[in-house]
Parts: structure tokens; sequence; C-alpha cells
């Protein structure tokens, strides 16, 4: 069932690579942006060790953090952010980061920013161990705060067994009205994208149902507090 995307005081985005952004929820993010909402997106590191280097490559190991460092700055304003933050973690470390210290740079965040809505990865749901830490950090910060206080949490999950033990999305939103702005961002990303939009359009233009879902309508689930399993590890 769609959703209708709430009025939000301000939205606080937390992925750790370029592109995490683009492949989910930029049309969400385009829409709270188009609305004067404020987005803050929290980029935890620069992607560099990202196995893609453009397809034909066009970058080397050495100069794909400065092109993943300009993708992301073109990805965020075709979005329309405009407070874009660089952490500087290092891509691929962050399962091996101190749990507090991750917790505590987004509870610095949090204090600083009062987002009404926060959106990251859903702990045990999101593949890559750097998405996992991130999420992980996310829960244990917002976990921090007394329950009336804390921001809501829309998540973004994607492992095979999301459906069986998450189920359906809580929240569907179509985002048909920003699709070009989504597009403009998936594009921005060239150097990890070149090899999938080719296909994309192919697929879009055949009106493919399955490219077409997974395109023009983003889903969130809300944390199960009721069932945190976060707290357990």
């Amino acid at each position: 069932m769609l959703t209708e995307i709430e009025k939000e005081q301000h939205v606080l985005v937390i992925f750790p690579h370029p592109d995490d952004e683009a492949f989910g929820v930029s049309g969400t993010i385009a829409i709270h942006t188009q609305r004067g909402t404020p987005v803050t997106y929290a980029c935890l590191t620069l992607g560099e060790m990202g196995r893609n280097l453009g397809n034909p490559p066009f970058t080397n190991r050495e100069s794909l953090p400065d092109v993943r460092k300009a993708e992301l700055k073109k990805a965020s304003e075709a979005i329309g952010i405009k407070d874009l933050r660089m952490m500087g973690l290092r891509d691929k470390t962050l399962e091996f980061e101190d749990d507090g210290k991750m917790a505590d740079l987004v509870s610095d965040l949090l204090d600083e920013l009062k987002p009404s809505l926060v959106i990251s990865f859903y702990p045990g749901f999101s593949v890559h161990p750097d998405h996992e830490a991130t999420a992980r950090a996310v829960v244990r910060a917002i976990r921090r705060l007394p329950e009336e206080k804390r921001p809501k949490l829309h998540l973004v999950a994607f492992a095979s067994n999301t459906d069986s033990d998450l189920g359906q999305p809580d929240l569907t939103y179509d985002i048909s009205s920003v699709f070009e702005q989504k597009m403009a961002a998936l594009r921005a990303h060239i150097s990890q994208t070149a090899w999938m939009l080719k296909e994309m359009k192919n697929l879009l233009d055949q009106n493919d149902e399955a490219t077409v879902q997974r395109i023009k309508f983003e889903r969130f689930w809300l944390y199960r507090w009721d069932n945190d399993k976060v707290s357990e590890i």
C-alpha cells in the first residue's frame, strides 16, 4: 500500500558509501528538499575501496577517492541536499571501528541537528559489513535518547530474508514525480553505475514491472524496538 511522505522538520540521512543514497532513497530525499525541508547527509566514507573504476575504466585506485568525492557532491546537488557531511572514516573498515565511538558519532549529529526523521540501513538486513556497522551505530545512538525524544527511524532493507523475517515494508513511496532527479543522482555516481544504467534504461523502456517497482518506488521499514537485536550484539 502506498504511503504519503510526511512533512518533516529536518531529515538526517546516514549511509557509509557514496551512492548508497542514490539507489534506495534519492527520490524520497528529493521530495523532502523540494518541500524546503532541510536534509543533512552524513556519508561515513568516500567508498575508496570500491571495485568499480568506471566502464570503461577512467580512474585508478589512487585517484578513486577524489572521483567518488566529486560524484557524491554532484549527486547531492541533483537531489537538493545542501548539507553534505563527509565524515572521513575508511571504506571497508567500519566493522572494525569501536562500537561506542561509532554510536557517539551519530549521537553528536542527533544532538546538533535534532532531526525529526533519520534514514539509514536496517541492522541485520543490509548485507555489507559497512552497512551493518552503520545501521547498528544509528540504532544504538537513537536508543540512548528518551523514547519521547527519539526521531522517527525509517530503514532500508534488502537482504534475501527481508520479506520472510521483517515482512512487507511499513512505508512505500511513489517517487515518480522526482524520477529524473533520482536518475540524475544515479548518473552522478558514474564510476559505480555505468555498468547498470544502460540495462536499467532498456528495462524501463520496456516497462519491465520489476524494474519499475525497484526504481520508481522506495520502501522503508520501521525499527522493531520491541525486538531490538542490536542490544544483544
